[in-house]
């Protein structure tokens, strides 16, 4: 089955990811989405909030259950989807594409043994 989606790196879990230059923009898969039924509702950071990978992104709410949304990647947040405010169905309708979630900054990963 072809997404027309080619440019889309799949990460572990429920996450999409695409490379806009030095930034990376994120949202959750097609099955993912369909997992969850009807999204009723996205919580999203504020633009300049930084986290790091495994750590609660955000929160979907849809029909079924309220889920927490660990980061994939680690870095500070750019931009929300501000159209998720009012049509929070479009990550159901278009998650790998007008359902994105957040574009980020990335930052490099933790050397080991430091958190």
């Amino acid at each position: 089955m072809e997404l027309g989606y080619p440019h889309l790196q799949f990460t572990e879990g429920l996450w999409w990811r695409r490379s806009e230059g030095d930034r990376v923009r994120l949202g959750i898969t097609r099955q993912a989405a369909e997992q969850l039924t009807y999204v009723t509702g996205v919580e999203l950071p504020a633009v300049g909030a930084s986290f790091r990978a495994g750590e609660p992104l955000g929160v979907i709410e849809s029909q079924k259950v309220v889920s927490d949304l660990f980061a994939p990647v680690s870095g500070t947040v750019v931009e929300h989807n501000p159209a998720l405010r009012d049509q929070p169905f479009l990550v159901n309708s278009d998650p790998e594409g007008a359902g994105w979630l957040v574009l980020v900054d990335p930052s490099p990963p933790a050397p080991p043994g430091r958190a």
